[in-house]
């Protein structure tokens, strides 16, 4: 252990060279990490020759790889123990280069602080001392704290460029028992173009993100079109690994006060940062971000204290079960489940929480990333039963509660149109999906993502709008049998009793072009429940559309049927329809009104005890 400093003490400051010199044959070595790494110490540390420095133990959370160099890895002076596989680690893991300490982050320090995990010295980067003599830690926190506690020696790099946090960062000069001086630039990853395929998928993640979330964001290019995409949302809480240019935009943003989180309230809260030189300086005395060690901020039981947590990962592969194979190589922040589970399960704590994966449909090589099994696959996520959502290009799959078969469905609506026909093939031949599953080829490209609404409507309620898709056969199913026998005759003028499969799948399967189909949801996304559909189907000879709607008999006299009826009229204009024509029995008032309250002139003629409408989208014309 460290012994307490005597009162007033300053420690020298020395050469780079000279620190060295304390070092001892075998002991292990703490550096900092990421953007925090003390790199003049640890360039000093690859190019000394002197014979006390060998037969080291390197231990660092995460390596960039330039300041310690692999080549004298291969030597027998220094062996580099992480708990993180991804970034750079992960091809020298791999050679055998580099030891991983498989290991949940929130449980490191404690590893540290008990000397399952010994450190004999720690070097670490901080920001001069002010006036009272104390430095911050800066833009790593990590378990800098249970490290000083645990080494025997403790070297401190003062580089005037890191910027001075605020938070638990702080320590005093005093407990150093040398310090060097250093002017090297912070590791800086300037913001880079978001490309188009990334904006897509994180408009359909910010779609299911609702005001009041905590988030916590990594880095990459998901994250980076994320950001944008939130600006609009308001009381967002930060709870995150990571600070980076995005989080600071959207901060700056306004839709994020934090207020409704419940720790650190107010707050922005992360371990570490990385981005720009604009993310450094702004970071730098920045009283609303606050820097925490990893057994705070990987917490699970902290994080889920935080109502509407949403964890979002990237992904790699998913299968149409829901099994996950993550990132690994180069670059890959969260690279493993290891990284990933303390937000994983804080999510499932959280009241309202859920984890997003999000990938695109393809791989740079054109390859489907949806695949109908991934056992083969490295790097799993094995958990199927907890993946709450999972998003790309082409919309959100909801895969909580839902069983096997109506996963797969989900699953492949969401793949790339051109890979979905061999994607439903194989899940037959797997018994995944129905045998006799209806697949229309041709709708896959022409799937309606533009139309997406919501609507507060009478009694508070806001229901959300969306095109109809064939997963939503089940809601749909449940939807029917909700109605009265007065209800279901009013919408089919018959009696019917059943709605088996067969029946159903035909429903929710269209072509999008001459039938249009509409659906009202509430609830929260992902795990809404239908109340109403609307649809609108061509005549053949002429440019009118015929209407039919239903709305769940608990939700009406709301409005919901007059907004359903003002949306198709709206997307039949737009399709080019003249006029719409429509059924309604002649006992059926409410329903009469619906298209009276319209915008449209109505006309309607009495046929055998139901009123035949003619609407007129093009009041000019004469229908």
């Amino acid at each position: 252990m460290h012994a307490t400093p005597a009162e007033n003490r300053r420690p020298e400051t020395v050469t780079p060279q000279k620190a060295l010199d304390r070092i001892e044959p075998g002991m292990n070595i703490f550096l900092g990490t990421g953007m925090a790494e003390p790199r003049t110490l640890v360039r000093a540390l690859m190019a000394s020759e002197a014979f006390n420095l060998q037969d080291l133990t390197l231990v660092q959370l995460l390596s960039f790889g330039d300041a310690i160099s692999l080549e004298a890895l291969h030597s027998s002076k220094y062996r580099l123990k992480t708990f993180f596989s991804g970034w750079v680690a992960s091809e020298a893991i791999t050679a055998g280069d580099v030891d991983l300490i498989p290991s949940r982050f929130s449980t490191i320090p404690r590893l540290i602080k008990n000397g399952q995990v010994p450190v004999d010295a720690a070097i670490l980067q901080i920001s001069p001392p002010d006036e009272n003599g104390l430095c911050s830690l800066g833009i790593a926190v990590d378990a800098g704290r249970q490290v000083m506690g645990q080494a025997s020696l403790i070297i401190g790099e003062i580089n005037a460029n890191v910027p001075r946090t605020y938070g638990d960062t702080f320590v005093n000069v005093d407990e150093f028992d040398l310090l060097v001086e250093s002017d090297e630039a912070v590791p800086l990853f300037p913001v880079r173009p978001v490309e188009a395929i990334f904006d897509r998928v994180a408009a359909h993640v910010a779609s299911v993100i609702e005001d009041g979330s905590c988030l916590g964001f990594s880095v990459g290019p998901l994250y980076d079109a994320l950001s944008r995409h939130l600006k609009d949302k308001k009381h967002l809480g930060i709870h995150s690994p990571f600070i980076t240019d995005a989080v600071m935009e959207l901060i700056r943003s306004g839709a994020v006060t934090n207020r409704r989180k419940a720790t650190f309230r107010g707050k922005s809260v992360a371990s570490y940062a990385m981005g720009s030189k604009a993310l450094m300086q702004w970071l730098d005395c920045n009283p609303i971000v606050e820097f925490q060690s990893i057994d705070k901020v990987f917490n699970p039981l902290e994080i889920g204290r935080n109502a509407r947590f949403v964890t979002i990962f990237p992904a790699r592969k998913v299968d149409l079960s829901g099994r996950l194979a993550m990132h690994t190589g180069k670059g890959s922040i969260i690279s493993g489940p290891g990284q990933a589970m303390d937000f994983f399960n804080g999510a499932e704590i959280s009241p309202g929480g859920f984890t997003i994966f999000a990938l695109t449909s393809r791989n740079l090589k054109g390859e489907s990333n949806i695949r109908v099994s991934i056992e083969a696959m490295p790097n799993q996520m094995n958990l199927p039963d907890s993946v709450d959502m999972i998003a790309t290009e082409y919309g959100i799959a909801a895969l909580s509660a839902r069983t096997l078969r109506e996963r797969a469905q989900a699953l492949i609506e969401i793949a790339h149109p051109e890979d979905r026909p061999a994607l439903v093939e194989r899940a037959k031949a797997r018994h995944i999906i129905y045998p006799d599953q209806i697949f229309l080829e041709g709708s896959a490209h022409l799937y309606p993502s533009e139309i997406s609404e919501r609507h507060t409507v009478a009694n508070g309620t806001t229901v959300r709008f969306r095109a109809i898709k064939p997963s939503d056969e089940e809601e749909m199913r449940r939807l029917f049998y909700r109605f009265s026998d007065k209800a279901i005759y009013y919408r089919y003028f018959a009696p019917i009793k059943t709605m088996p499969h067969a029946r159903m799948q035909t429903y929710v399967n269209v072509d999008y072009q001459n039938i249009l189909s509409v659906v009202g949801l509430v609830g929260p996304p992902g795990k809404g429940r239908i109340i109403a559909e609307a649809r609108f189907a061509r005549h053949r000879s002429k440019p009118h559309v015929d209407v039919a709607f239903v709305v769940d008999e608990n939700f009406q006299r709301l409005g919901i049927a007059t907004h359903l009826y003002r949306m198709l009229a709206r997307l039949a204009r737009q399709r080019g329809a003249r006029a719409i024509t429509a059924d309604v029995l002649a006992t059926n008032p409410a329903m009469l009104k619906v298209f009276e309250k319209g915008d449209y002139p109505v006309r309607s003629r009495l046929e055998e005890g139901a009123y035949a409408l003619t609407i007129s989208l093009v009041p000019e014309e004469k229908i």
